[in-house]
């Protein structure tokens, strides 16, 4: 793939599953330079001209295409801010696959910051992709601050799976979203700290249009004296429909605040919120050990069906 070494090619395996250069367009970024970027009739991919990041433009009516953006950090001490727009115009359905994962095995801290800015148009549908990892023996830490924008133009759909199962020592996600009339945006955050790591995700969803309709969850495991928080927002400004949910494991000596909020501006938003933190219960692992595995084994298996 490209001129990527082993490790580098393992990362990318798992924040984009390619074990090779993909169909359609992709834009890679390593060590904070491009590795490769590849454009098609319908999908244009540039260099933004001040700054850092690129710019994504995506032809109105493209059907069954996708782009890939990958970023991967090997090299310890690296910190870089990348901010990345994506132009969808009306009548489109696409896949965006992202993510970043950060191989660190130096004594030095690595830090990427990716700001994506999605505007999408009327009658679109977007399926958005977005996996963190984080790996390597160093003493530095693997840090990722995701910033996430969505506008939403009428009768658009955008389903974001936003995934942090390992590694990642220290992470600050935040994402915003404004819907206009019909427009539908599903959101679902799969998330496991342990260790000594610690995550934070805000998100604040403005349902401004007459229909709008957002579903965020969030599903999450805190480890070892890991710690979280999840601060989920929706404002139902016109008559809309929203629904927020929060469902954690907690372990060990794990940490986990759990806020989710709602406003509603107006007197048709219907809107709902909940969040529920627990421990494995004891009868589900007993219940697995008599089928021939260890309590380990049994807890390994409820967290993975769990974040499923």
């Amino acid at each position: 793939m490209l001129n990527l070494d082993e490790i580098q090619k393992s990362i990318m395996a798992e924040v984009a599953d390619l074990t090779d250069v993909p169909a359609g367009a992709y834009n890679f970024r390593v060590n904070s330079k491009l590795a490769g970027r590849h454009t098609t009739e319908n999908i244009d991919i540039s260099s933004k001209e001040q700054g850092s990041g690129i710019d994504i433009f995506i032809k109105p009516n493209t059907k069954n295409e996708s782009v890939h953006i990958p970023v991967v950090v090997s090299d310890s001490g690296i910190k870089e801010t990348v901010y990345n727009d994506f132009y969808i115009g009306d009548n489109c359905d696409v896949v965006i696959v992202a993510g970043c994962g950060i191989d660190n095995c130096g004594e030095h801290d690595s830090q990427h910051d990716g700001i994506h800015r999605f505007y999408v148009g009327k009658n679109s549908r977007v399926k958005y992709v977005e996996k963190h990892f984080g790996s390597g023996t160093g003493d530095g830490k693997r840090i990722l601050n995701p910033v996430t924008e969505v506008y939403m133009e009428e009768n658009s759909t955008m389903e974001m799976e936003m995934e942090q199962i390992k590694g990642v020592d220290s992470t600050e996600r935040n994402t915003i979203a404004e819907l206009k009339a019909n427009s539908k945006l599903i959101v679902k955050e799969r998330l496991m700290t342990h260790g000594s790591q610690n995550a934070v995700s805000g998100y604040k969803v403005s349902l401004n249009g007459e229909g709008a309709t957002a579903d965020v969850v969030s599903r999450s495991v805190a480890r070892d004296n890991s710690s979280q928080t999840f601060n989920a927002c929706i404002a139902g400004n016109a008559p809309c429909s929203g629904h927020t949910e929060c469902d954690s494991i907690i372990m060990d000596n794990g940490k986990i605040l759990a806020i989710p909020s709602l406003e509603a501006n107006n007197v048709d938003a219907m809107l709902v919120h909940e969040a529920a933190i627990g421990k494995i219960a004891g009868d589900q692992i007993i219940k697995l050990m008599t089928l021939g595995l260890t309590e380990a084994e049994a807890e390994e298996q409820i967290i993975n069906g769990f974040l499923g």
